[in-house]
């Protein structure tokens, strides 16, 4: 990662809170399309095709600026603040 971006420092080695889909959409009946991973907290949030779009309000709230894909297959992070995509996504080390 270029080192313009300084929140890799929030990545934390987290298990995902809610691992069978989107914390908001379980809890009120919403759906998603593909599911986002809070590298800080492990809140599990749609993407913004979702009409939810919960996990830019998770970021929003909280301002943990990374997420990765939650995605089987996908191995990717994204820096909301930097608006920078990262692959292979960052990971604790």
């Amino acid at each position: 990662m270029p080192p313009s971006c300084s929140h890799v420092r929030q990545v934390r080695d987290v298990s995902a809170r809610t691992p069978d889909g989107c914390e908001e959409c379980l809890a009120t009946g919403g759906r998603w399309v593909h599911l986002r991973l809070c590298q800080e907290c492990g809140h599990v949030g749609c993407c913004d095709n979702s009409p939810g779009k919960h996990a830019t309000k998770h970021f929003h709230a909280s301002h943990h600026a990374m997420i990765r894909s939650f995605e089987p297959g996908e191995d990717w992070s994204w820096c909301y603040v930097d608006e920078l995509f990262v692959q292979p996504a960052v990971r604790v080390t």
